[in-house]
């Protein structure tokens, strides 16, 4: 089995596509994914770019998306020490970085300022790789 961290972006193309993460795969995100695809699709509706019904079905396949949420003290103090580290303005991104160094094998992202940060702190994997 390989542990996969995975971003909102990801998550988003997961609920919106017909392409399944493999059985033997395990997802795993912080727990603020959940408000940053929710922010992300409510935006979208905002702007016109999808309607409403439809924004509401993908917030509901969040719910199903089997992933195993993580916003544990450890995990907190790990992303507070990254941002710091790299010197970031917010902890989003850290988060990532932390949920995949301590509980994944690698991390699915296409944002590259998020590949290129996680040099030295975990492993990136491709989309590929998560639905093969």
């Amino acid at each position: 089995m390989t542990r996969f961290a995975i971003d909102a972006p990801i998550a988003l193309r997961l609920i919106r596509g017909n392409e399944v993460v493999s059985a033997e795969h395990q997802l795993v995100a912080p727990a603020s994914i959940r408000s940053q695809v929710m922010s992300s699709l409510y935006r979208e509706v905002r702007e016109g770019m999808l309607d409403e019904k439809a924004g509401r079905q993908q917030l509901n396949g969040l719910a199903e998306l089997k992933m195993r949420l993580l916003g544990d003290r450890v995990s907190r103090a790990t992303a507070w020490k990254i941002a710091e580290r790299l010197g970031w303005d917010d902890i989003y991104d850290a988060e990532y970085l932390a949920v995949a160094s301590l509980q994944a094998d690698a991390l699915v992202t296409e944002d590259e300022a998020l590949r290129t940060a996680a040099t030295g702190i975990v492993a990136i994997a491709e989309w590929a790789d998560l639905v093969s």
